[in-house]
């Protein structure tokens, strides 16, 4: 009798031990917590665009052509740029390398990430929330910046009677934008805030996104006439647009294209809603 009765205790303790094992097996993985940023939702709204690229007029350097766009469908912004705090989950996790600037504050903004580490971490933050996380075009960033984004035109036209003409325009719009360059790292969300809720544009981080630099050709009237991509270089959002080579990290040791160079390469991302 007493040796039916252990027997009985001991299966009984081997059951409950297979099905916490069995349990423990089948409960879902554990998520990080993220710590994503403030959104702000984008809803499609046709406005008045300068296009990105480099762009000529009779094979003569010439602004972009303005052109009325939208965002294809609703999408929410991060209100700030990704925080050195919030990258250093995706390092530990092993989906992202350690910037160039190193992770000691974690209120900054991760600064030093190249258009590859950009790519990785929305890669690891869509796994890890099972949303699509995913870096902004030019036109989605150009919608969440509002009033603060700035029209790069130069407003001069190009004259092969007078060259100078044009130099000495992009001389000043460059003189313009080192003065204006603002080196100052400063924790996310205290430099400044647009009418949509969207903080810190326009500072000493600039923002990558997914759109390839673009080069075209305009007629007279300002009707593009020919275009094509050069993916490899992307456009990277701040104070100014810049193009920027996809491996790049200090941008102030090289790989901007034309012009002044970022002061900081940063992240910001859109979350599809569909």
């Amino acid at each position: 009798m007493r040796r039916t009765a252990l027997f009985l205790t001991v299966a009984a303790v081997s059951v409950t031990g297979i099905a916490l094992v069995a349990s423990y097996l089948l409960m879902p993985e554990a998520k990080p917590a993220v710590g994503i940023p403030a959104l702000v939702r984008l809803e499609p709204a046709p406005f008045l665009h300068r296009l990105d690229g480099d762009w000529q007029r009779g094979g003569l350097p010439a602004d972009a052509p303005l052109a009325l766009v939208s965002i294809p469908a609703p999408v929410d912004i991060m209100a700030t740029a990704v925080s050195n705090g919030q990258w250093q989950v995706c390092v530990t996790a092993g989906a992202c390398a350690v910037p160039g600037s190193g992770m000691d504050n974690p209120d900054l903004p991760v600064t030093e990430v190249n258009w590859y580490d950009a790519k990785a971490y929305a890669a690891w933050l869509s796994d890890a929330t099972g949303e699509t996380w995913r870096l902004p075009t030019d036109v989605e960033w150009a919608h969440a910046a509002a009033e603060m984004f700035r029209d790069d035109a130069l407003g001069v036209e190009s004259d092969p009677n007078n060259p100078a003409a044009l130099w000495l325009a992009e001389y000043a719009v460059e003189s313009a934008r080192s003065r204006d360059l603002d080196r100052e790292i400063r924790p996310v969300g205290s430099l400044n805030v647009n009418s949509l809720g969207v903080h810190d544009i326009g500072g000493a981080v600039w923002e990558w996104t997914s759109t390839c630099l673009r080069r075209g050709e305009i007629d007279a009237a300002g009707n593009i006439l020919r275009e094509a991509d050069s993916c490899g270089i992307y456009i990277a959002e701040g104070l100014h647009r810049a193009a920027i080579t996809d491996f790049v990290r200090d941008p102030k040791s090289g790989g901007c294209s034309v012009g002044v160079p970022p002061a900081n390469l940063g992240v910001r991302l859109v979350r599809e809603t569909g």
